[in-house]
């Protein structure tokens, strides 16, 4: 479809049952605006006589599991209302040209950019080669495209916006050149390849696979390859909650050595045992054998290893809960995962900077503010500086919301839905 009919098709409502599952009714409007400035954007780089197609890839939020999924643990994450777009056409030349919205346009030669570049670990156009590289070593197929993208999922919100945009170059190349039959979690797969191999940072799955499954999934990563997925089909909207996400403006600069020694130490007690990760390692050998790991490795080792394992279990019961309609249980555990993390994994500020505790100060105002509520609040992704998360009552989220923006700035509370569409094409 050419650029002056997908306007037409957008502005007359032909996808407004689909913009009402992406956004909420509430915010069609919006989007139907939203899409309309991205095909405009995209004609002007591109020209109006392409035949272009619109692909949205959701943002992600980790419900339960903190720093559980780098040791092959288990978590629940969920796609959420913001997300990236992008408008697309096809090309015969083999190259890919990306321009998203307020950065330089990304050029590559997928004949080429076939091999990892060190000199380009940790640019986009790493990713876009190494997403195509990995469908090629599937047996996919691949080719150019243009594509204009904008997205809602801020950086270094702990959000995930890296992922969505791995997601989102799979799901172009998914369907402009494999009629749409490359299934999400097998686009998630290649999109961590791209981000391992291409991009240079040893990430996990549950970010790519959060961003493009849809809803609300439980992710076991016993086994990395062929991790077990179970659906969570709870509505949190349908029972009265928003989930809100607090920016505490937190300053990430020199964090880098924080959130590397959690997975690090929980690593080293491991490898006290002769194994890689403490998935392999059975909790009672642990408790049993923690005056030599004190000696060895120190007591935040040991902590770290026994929040991994509570938590384990604090996943499956939360998955349980849901499952069964058990929102108590599951806000109980909310809370009790926070608590853990705060006192035991340690990731809710620096040692670095103990001034600054952006996130301790917003876990108290949330306390202060739900503690008497049917409601639930903890630390968010990989901590230390970022966000918070709380499960916030729809008619508590004015105040709540005027609560956090007075303290961090306007607009540091962003009000989400969990969204039932990961990764997928609009129109």
């Amino acid at each position: 479809m050419r650029s002056v009919q997908l306007i037409s098709e957008i502005k007359n409502g032909a996808i407004d049952e689909k913009l009402t599952l992406l956004y909420g009714k509430e915010n069609v409007a919006a989007a139907q605006e939203r899409y309309v400035n991205a095909i405009n954007e995209f004609t002007s780089l591109y020209g109006a006589e392409r035949e272009i197609s619109i692909y949205t890839v959701a943002g992600r939020s980790e419900l339960s599991g903190n720093h559980t999924d780098h040791n092959r643990g288990c978590v629940i994450a969920a796609s959420i209302s913001l997300d990236i777009i992008a408008v697309a056409s096809a090309t015969d030349d083999g190259i890919a040209k990306v321009k998203s919205e307020g950065f330089p346009e990304d050029v590559v030669d997928l004949n080429t950019y076939t091999t990892p570049v060190e000199a380009k670990f940790g640019t986009s156009e790493s990713i876009i080669a190494g997403v195509c590289d990995g469908f090629k070593k599937n047996g996919y197929k691949t080719g150019g495209f243009v594509a204009y993208t904008t997205s809602s999922v801020l950086k270094g919100s702990g959000l995930s916006s890296s992922a969505a945009f791995e997601d989102m170059i799979g799901t172009i190349e998914s369907h402009l050149y494999n009629e749409g039959g490359v299934d999400n979690v097998e686009i998630s797969k290649i999109a961590q390849y791209s981000e391992n191999v291409f991009f240079g940072k040893p990430c996990g799955l549950m970010d790519q696979v959060a961003c493009a499954y849809g809803g609300a999934v439980a992710i076991d990563f016993k086994e990395t390859r062929d991790p077990v997925i179970t659906p969570v089909d709870f509505d949190f909207t349908g029972a009265g909650y928003n989930l809100c996400i607090v920016s505490t403006g937190g300053n990430h600069a020199d964090l880098t050595d924080d959130y590397a020694s959690v997975p690090a130490e929980m690593k080293a007690v491991a490898a006290h045992f002769g194994k890689s990760v403490l998935r392999e390692v059975d909790e009672r050998d642990v408790i049993a054998d923690i005056p030599a790991l004190r000696e060895k490795l120190g007591d935040r080792a040991i902590l770290r290893a026994l929040h991994f394992y509570n938590e384990n279990k604090r996943v499956d019961g939360q998955k349980k809960a849901l499952l069964d309609g058990d929102l108590d249980a599951f806000f109980d555990n909310v809370k009790a995962s926070g608590r853990s993390s705060f006192c035991y994994l340690q990731n809710v500020y620096t040692t670095k900077n103990v001034s600054e505790q952006g996130l301790s100060l917003a876990l108290c105002l949330a306390e202060g503010f739900l503690s008497s509520k049917r409601a639930a609040w903890r630390v968010h992704g990989g901590g230390f500086a970022g966000t918070i998360q709380a499960f916030v009552r729809s008619e508590d989220v004015k105040a709540f919301k005027a609560m956090m923006d007075s303290a961090f700035g306007c607009g540091a509370c962003m009000v989400l839905n969990i969204r039932p569409i990961g990764a997928a094409r609009v129109i």
